[in-house]
This record gives C-alpha cells, structure tokens and sequence, in this order.
C-alpha cells in the first residue's frame, strides 16, 4: 500500500485488513479515537466498541513536525527507525517494551499494546507520585539495551550492520544537534522568544562562552561517538508507568551514539521535577525521594552494566586474555565511571535547552506564576553549567547530588 495519512475514519478501515490486529479484537468491532500530544506523530486508541478495555495503540509519523504544522516538513522516514528500535529493546528486554502487533516501515505506522493501567511518568512526579520499582526497573532497561547493543557484547561485523541500520536517521539526529545543542544557547527564531525578550537571564546564557564551548564538545561526542543504540529522547515523558510496571515509548530518535545520552536524559528530566518541588509545593520528603531515586538510578545502571561485562569475555573490543585480570577490572570500572561522567554533562545539555529552547518542559515552562518560573529557569540554568561545566571531574555521585541541592 502506497502511504497516506490515516485519520479517526480511515484507520480503522485500514486496521480491520490487519490480520494480526483483527486476532487479537476477534469479531469485535472496532473505533479509533485520536490521543496524541505529542510534538512529532499522530496517535490513535483503537477499541472494541463492545469490550472498551479492549484495546490498542496506532502510531503513525507524518511528512512534518506535529507540533508546528506543514510549515515544518519533517521526514517520516523516522518511523521507520521507531519501529526498528521498539524490535531490537523489545528483543533485548522485553519487560520493558510495548508488544508490537504490527508494523509498517511503508505506511510509517505502528500498532502496539495499549498501556491502559499506566500513566506517563512526568505527569505522575509532577503530581508527587513516588514509583518505588522504578530505579530497579530503568537501571536493568539501560545497562541491557545500551550494553548488549555495544562493540562491548557485539562482534565488530555484527556492530557495523547495528550502525547501517540505525544510523539513516539523520534528520532527528539533526534535530537534536540543533535544539539541544545550539539554538537554545543563542538569538533563535525557533526559542520561546516571548520569554526571551528582555530577559537578563537570556541573555547571560548567550553570552556565556565557557558554557557554550564546553557545549560544542559534547555535542561533537553527540555527532561523533557510535557506542550503543541509544533511544536518543528518553525524558519521563516517553515513560509509561504505574506502580508495578515501566514501559520505554517513542523511540523514534533512536540511532547509535554515546553512551551517557539516554542516562543524561534521564537525569536531567528528574533534576528539572526536583526543581519543580522546590519552587511550587515545596515538598522537601519528595525532593529526598528524588535525589534517592537518583543516585540509586545511576548507581544501579553501572553496577548492571559491569555485571553485564563480567559474561562476556570476547568482543569487538576485548580479546580474552588481552588483560590479567586485574588491569581488566581496572579498565571497565573507569570506563563505566567515565559513561556516568559523561551522562552529567549531557544532562547539563538537555536542561539548559528545555529553559528557553523550542520544547520545554511542564515542570518548569508550565509554571504559571511568573516570578516562580523565573525562579525555576534561573535555577535550572545554574545547575546545568555546573553539569557542562564539571562533568569530566566529578568523582561521585554524591557531587552530583550536591549540585542539585546547592542551587536553590
């Protein structure tokens, strides 16, 4: 089938030729409702009109930005890297990702389970829910998908035709490079420029040439370093939780790159929720859950990633009896601590962007009280120059939290 943009009427025209779809509904008859809000794709709950909890996620990308409209083309070849992802984490952890039931890279269109019982995490920490299995639950996600996807686990062979296959997603890869590295750290007509306007904060940002140049060098590890497929948008947003479980979504910035950019993401989504809490509710026992969350994230992710190591003896890198034992143990633990090093920084990045850049978040750029909000941007600028700034030099993760507590 040639590709066409589907709409509320034609996709279920179109899902009830669906054979692995329509199994699953049975003779059910079926109706789609559109719930998407995102920036980039249109997304549909297909249900059972006579069983409603019955139901499925449709996805499909479209030739433009969402969020901006036709005036923003945008490839949906994206999709097609979306769908390869969601296959290739669901085939490494499946706990962890959504069943996919059908998929076409032509039709750029994913139909998945639909994750009823389950919230999308930023709006649950926003609303100060505390999930007590998510530390374990992302730590396991990240060490197995970015370690088994790594030239550590894969042979060289097998590594290159990972990087063929991912690495045609150039345009995401650009956006990124450009609204998370570049213009939100200058005059950009892409900025949210009514805030910027006047804005003292702005334009100290702008003018702030260590911090800007400490940028470049991570966004060249950004354009440069092929280490592990990376999801490349993992903010609490494309977490789909509840109390028992965790979902990964929407990986359609996926390609192979550092490995610090999915845990940076992370860590600069709660270190923005954690703003929140001290600016608006001031809640001080789930600013203490964060931190706690935080540090029991990035210590389980690396003490997985080494036990992960610990299997596997030969790969692209290592060569079994290269190293005694010792220097080995030596060399993967620098390694895992320079992963952690690096995830600070582009932690750092991605905080900084979502101030004034084209996509903020709610934590902050949904705070209605104008002087709060200000307060909560110049807090969060001050600790992601600290971030950018000293990431390659921090020596524990307790400095990391110190940061993040000493910028109120």
């Amino acid at each position: 089938m040639n590709y066409k943009v589907l709409d509320a009427g034609s996709i279920v025209e179109y899902i009830s030729n669906v054979k692995s779809v329509m199994d699953y509904f049975g003779s059910d008859e079926i109706r789609a409702d559109e719930i998407g809000d995102g920036n980039l794709n249109y997304v549909y709950k297909i249900s059972s009109i006579v069983t409603p909890q019955k139901a499925l996620i449709v996805k499909q990308a479209v030739p433009f930005l969402r969020c901006v409209g036709e005036d923003f083309p945008l490839s949906r070849q994206r999709m097609t890297y979306e769908i390869r992802a969601l296959q290739k984490f669901y085939a490494i952890f499946p706990s962890f990702v959504p069943k996919i039931h059908y998929a076409s890279e032509e039709m750029s269109l994913v139909v998945m389970d639909y994750l009823g019982s389950h919230i999308i995490m930023r709006k649950g920490l926003i609303d100060r829910v505390k999930y007590k299995n998510f530390s374990e639950h992302i730590s396991t996600y990240m060490a197995a998908t970015l370690f088994y996807t790594s030239s550590l686990y894969l042979s060289s062979s097998d590594k290159r035709e990972l990087i063929g296959r991912f690495n045609g997603n150039t345009e995401l890869c650009k956006l990124t490079e450009d609204l998370v590295f570049s213009f939100p750290f200058m005059e950009h007509e892409t900025n949210d420029n009514i805030n910027v306007k006047d804005n003292q904060e702005a334009k100290k940002l702008f003018l702030d040439m260590e911090f800007k140049e400490r940028v470049l060098e991570l966004k060249y590890k950004f354009m440069t370093q092929s280490d592990a497929l990376v999801h490349g948008d993992l903010h609490t947003g494309s977490i789909m939780i509840n109390e028992k479980e965790t979902y990964v979504i929407d990986p359609e910035f996926a390609f192979v790159g550092p490995f610090g950019f999915d845990v940076g993401a992370l860590l600069a989504n709660f270190v923005n929720n954690y703003i929140h809490h001290s600016v608006v509710t001031k809640d001080k026992d789930f600013q203490e859950w964060l931190l706690v969350t935080i540090k029991e994230v990035l210590e389980k992710f690396g003490e997985k990633f080494l036990n992960l190591w610990k299997e596997y003896r030969n790969s692209a890198l290592l060569v079994d009896g290269y190293l005694d034992e010792s220097t080995l143990q030596k060399y993967k633990e620098r390694f895992v601590k320079n992963i952690l090093r690096e995830s600070v920084g582009f932690a750092g990045c991605k905080m900084a962007r979502r101030v004034y850049g084209v996509a903020g978040v709610a934590e902050i750029r949904g705070i209605e009280d104008r002087a709060l909000r200000a307060e909560a941007e110049k807090t969060a600028l001050k600790i992601a120059r600290e971030f950018v700034i000293k990431h390659d030099k921090i020596q524990s993760l307790d400095e990391i939290l110190e940061i993040i507590k000493n910028a109120g």
